[in-house]
């Protein structure tokens, strides 16, 4: 069985393979994106079979097209099946959206209309997700730059999904920001709109800015309003395993080590000072 998930992590990405390999370096666990070793053999799972002997791993997808109306993919959950099984992951992640429908992938999470319809729909799917798989699954929150006046707030949504399909979250603070700016609501009720209980992951992370929308982009060093969004996120929820994501212009390494150990730090002020 695989650990409990605990401390600070960074998602990993082949950059920094030989990093990993050469030393080890001050970090809990990592994060591999799951799409990427879905594999038989190659380059990828060779530096997987060596990182995993030193670092708990956590498996974060983007394709599991969880709220489409297209037939669940059967072919791609026997892959993720395979490779937890190979690595053990401390859990599997996914996001709260769809990305593709009548088999046409469009490469995008796309978000979904918050309401009873959809609840009912999502929740169906991730049931059958996690008989298959065998574990509970991690659904992460969303940026989005579109909304459409449901009624339903996006934290209503999600804690309804989390209830009713008895799943966990994995709480992206970067996602929350670039939504509020984009949609004008205020991140604090979010914050306190969630189900704390159900929160296994946190993920801080860089955007930037098109005209008067914020883009969740992962290219860029987490924000001063994140950092700050996110002090404000541990002191309502408690500490909640955190780890540094960037998907473009991949710094060297320690560059994204200063940024965890910053997230280190705030969380050692916070309980020095309780």
């Amino acid at each position: 069985m695989s650990a409990a998930l605990s401390g600070f992590g960074l998602g990993l990405r082949p950059e920094h393979y030989q990093d990993f390999i050469t030393q080890k370096q001050p970090l809990d666990w990592l994060e591999i994106l799951s799409d990427n070793y879905l594999v038989a053999g190659g380059k990828p799972l060779f530096y997987l079979d060596q990182i995993r002997q030193d670092y708990p791993l956590v498996m974060h997808g983007v394709a599991m097209n969880i709220g489409s109306i297209d037939p669940l993919n059967f072919d791609y959950l026997i892959a993720l099946k395979q490779l937890a099984k190979r690595i053990e992951p401390a859990l599997i992640s996914d996001h709260l959206c769809w990305t593709g429908v009548h088999n046409q992938y469009l490469h995008d999470l796309l978000p979904l209309p918050y309401v009873d319809e959809t609840i009912h729909h999502v929740t169906n799917r991730i049931l059958q997700i996690q008989d298959f798989l065998g574990r509970r699954l991690v659904i992460e929150n969303l940026s989005s730059y579109i909304q459409s006046d449901t009624g339903m707030s996006e934290w209503e949504f999600i804690s309804a999904v989390c209830q009713q399909a008895d799943c966990d979250l994995l709480l992206d603070i970067n996602n929350i920001f670039v939504s509020s700016h984009n949609h004008g609501f205020d991140p604090l009720d979010y914050l306190h709109g969630i189900p704390a209980q159900r929160i296994r992951q946190i993920h801080l992370a860089g955007h930037s800015q098109h005209e008067n929308y914020l883009i969740d982009t992962h290219d860029q060093p987490v924000c001063d309003e994140v950092w700050q969004l996110y002090q404000q996120a541990i002191h309502h929820l408690g500490f909640i395993p955190t780890m540094i994501e960037r998907d473009g212009n991949i710094p060297p390494l320690p560059e994204l080590l200063a940024e965890v150990n910053h997230a280190r730090n705030m969380i050692e002020v916070r309980y020095a000072t309780c």
